[in-house]
């Protein structure tokens, strides 16, 4: 197969840091939940403004890889693969405008509505796969985040302990047809039977896009909350540790695993499971929040910039989404110094 490598990261944080207590000092910020090991508070997070796009961040996250590569590389990418946690429109994705804003013009343009919270690892797949197997050299892989400034704002939302949970931001990769720093392996799983547990919810019983006067919520209850504690505890050790099977490694072996970070009870309990020290599990939960698909390309860029991802280590990227209906992890050998 023709070597395909992650050759960089860059991301995007929107405006200043939002403190703990814009939630749990809200008006009515009451909630049973808000104890559980699922809804313990970051410290921080960052929110969109209101005016502000999935399109937009992307465009401002990709500015750092045209800093290093060049605007020319950039544009001439031959895909583009993107993943919009809230999308701003319905029926179009963000990947049209993302183009039109780059001046990008790909061969191949998918906006991945799957794969949520691991949609990074997937669409790394996706890429890998399409560029050993055509013509295509490049490509763009975008996940954009902006639900907590937006839906968990909400004046009856804020008060609930999801609320307090995530954050917004972009991360982007540039993937190319190179050996430099080589994606080793894919690991990934469509579960189908757990397809549907994640809900939303409405007070009055509407669909979601009818007028009405509650407002949208995920549709957390304590019987929920257990499957998808117990499903994400499994899940993304038994990706993991199927991908370093096929590699020949132990999962103690990985010097960096990245991993979506949904609360510090799923960080703690993947790390246990994989023998790994908290050292070597980075993540940024107490500084950025559940920044759901974003999560894994910011953390990776922000490691790779602060130096605890060096030039010749095993780096594995994994994850789960929405109520464990997909799962998957990826390796790379990074060789991808920054001057």
């Amino acid at each position: 197969m023709t070597p395909v490598s992650l050759t960089d990261v860059a991301s995007y944080l929107p405006g200043e840091p939002v403190p703990a207590e814009f939630y749990t000092d809200f008006p009515g910020a009451e909630d049973k939940l808000r104890h559980h090991p699922m809804f313990k508070v970051p410290p921080l997070r960052h929110h969109v403004a209101r005016d502000e796009t999935n399109a937009d961040m992307v465009e401002r996250a990709v500015q750092p890889l045209i800093e290093r590569h060049g605007a020319a590389e950039i544009r001439g990418v031959d895909v583009l693969l993107v993943h919009s946690q809230l999308p701003d429109l319905p029926f179009v994705g963000a990947g049209t405008e993302v183009a039109r804003r780059l001046g990008l013009r790909p061969e191949w343009l998918v906006d991945v509505g799957n794969a949520g919270c691991a949609s990074f690892v997937y669409m790394m797949k996706l890429a890998r796969q399409i560029l050993a197997t055509t013509e295509a050299k490049t490509a763009l892989i975008c996940n954009a985040q902006s639900a907590a400034g937006q839906w968990f704002t909400q004046s009856e939302v804020r008060r609930l302990a999801q609320a307090a949970i995530p954050g917004d931001g972009c991360g982007v990769g540039y993937v190319t047809t190179s050996a430099q720093s080589p994606v080793l392996d894919v690991e990934t799983r469509h579960i189908g039977e757990y397809a549907g547990d994640m809900t939303v919810a409405v007070d009055d019983g509407r669909k979601y896009w009818e007028p009405g006067e509650s407002q949208l919520r995920i549709g957390f209850t304590d019987a929920s909350v257990a499957k998808v504690l117990a499903r994400g505890n499994r899940l993304v050790p038994e990706v993991v540790t199927e991908l370093c099977r096929r590699l020949g490694v132990a999962s103690s072996d990985i010097d960096a695993l990245i991993t979506n970070q949904p609360n510090r009870t799923f960080l703690r309990n993947w790390r246990e499971a994989l023998r790994l020290p908290a050292e070597r599990h980075l993540n940024t939960f107490d500084a950025y929040g559940n920044l759901f698909g974003a999560a894994i390309p910011v953390t990776l860029d922000r490691a790779i910039g602060s130096g605890k991802v060096a030039d010749g280590d095993l780096v594995v990227l994994g994850g789960f989404a929405h109520a464990g209906d997909f799962a998957g992890a990826v390796a790379v050998r990074w060789h991808g110094g920054r001057d």
